[in-house]
Formats: C-alpha cells, sequence, structure tokens
C-alpha cells in the first residue's frame, strides 16, 4: 500500500509503505506500517483505526446543558459528557443521522434544530478518530434507550455550573470541552 503525505515545507514525509492489522476488536483495530521515509529509512508506524463518531451539544428552551454520565473504562471512573457515539457504519455513514439516533439513545431527547460545529481529530498522534460535533435544541424528551452495554445518567447543567465544573477539573472530556467552546456555552 502507498501513502503519500505532502507538505510543502517538509517535502513528503511518508514515501511508501505496507500495513498489517495487528489486532481487531468490536470497536477498534490496530495497525502497524511498515514505511520507508524520505531519507530511505525503513521504520514503523503503529496506531488505532477507529470508525469515527459524533458528540451533540443538547440544548434545553432554559438554556441548560444536556450532559450524560456514564463509566469510561479506561480511565476507571465515571464523566460526564456531551452525548456521543460512534459512526456505526464508518465514515460513509450519514453523521447527521448518527447524531439524531444517538442523542436520543442515550438521553431520549429528539432535537427540532441542528447545528454542525466542527470536526476535531481527537488523538492523531496514534489514532485516526474523527469526531463531528453538534448544537441541538428544540428539544422534545421522549424515552431514553440505550444499547445494551449502556448504562448512563442524565442531568441538564446551567453554562455557570459547566464552568464550575471545568474549574474544579470534574468536565475534562476532550469532546466536551471543545464542543462547548463551539457552541458558545463556555
Amino acid at each position: 500500500m502507498l501513502k503519500k503525505f505532502y507538505d510543502p515545507q517538509l517535502d513528503e514525509v511518508y514515501i511508501e509503505g505496507s500495513n498489517e492489522e495487528v489486532f481487531s476488536g468490536r470497536l477498534l483495530k490496530v495497525q502497524r506500517d511498515h514505511v520507508r521515509l524520505p531519507n530511505g529509512h525503513d521504520t514503523t508506524r503503529e496506531y488505532i483505526r477507529h470508525p469515527g463518531a459524533v458528540a451533540i451539544v443538547p440544548v434545553l428552551d432554559d438554556g441548560r446543558i444536556v450532559l450524560v454520565k456514564q463509566c469510561r473504562y479506561p480511565l476507571g471512573t465515571l464523566l460526564w459528557e456531551i452525548p456521543a457515539g460512534k459512526l456505526d457504519h464508518g465514515e460513509d455513514e450519514d453523521k447527521d443521522e448518527c447524531a439524531r439516533r444517538e442523542l436520543s439513545e442515550e438521553t431520549g431527547y429528539e432535537a427540532e434544530h441542528w447545528q454542525r460545529l466542527l470536526s476535531i481529530a481527537t488523538t492523531p498522534g496514534f489514532s485516526n478518530e474523527i469526531i463531528h460535533l453538534y448544537k441541538a435544541w428544540g428539544l422534545k424528551k421522549y424515552a431514553q434507550h440505550t444499547d445494551e452495554d449502556e448504562f448512563i445518567g442524565v442531568r441538564a447543567f446551567t453554562p455557570q455550573e459547566l464552568r464550575e465544573m471545568v474549574a474544579r477539573g470534574e468536565l475534562y472530556d476532550s469532546k466536551s470541552l471543545c464542543a462547548l467552546y463551539a457552541a458558545g456555552i463556555l
């Protein structure tokens, strides 16, 4: 497999390579690429392939923001964060539809209005994950319907409460912080 990345100041960074999948799980795949650098040296690049995700800032009519609290096993803790979920069909999945599905599943809310905020590369040093961030308002509450392996609490916070949580180090999930800043909440 050939990969070329061009930067006018660095010239081509990787000029050729082959790849192998060293692990394939339910969510993640670990890739090891063997590459030849422009200087002729051979090396490897290891990274996690992720299907991508969406995350939503749900704003209630009174200005409060809906967050979800769930276990984040790698960190060994429960985190407050904005609702989010992976693209079930990879980068080709319709991101707007995925955002609607994830908001409904995790919170029970459906939104009348949607705004695409921006997309972020979460950890480009070792993963290709891109999260597409949205703001949703005009919310109507229905029943939460999480996946069978999800146990999610739902609560609304004022912007001031969110700022205080950030200051105390209680709200530190990167996608949530990026989205809340992009939405003008923080």
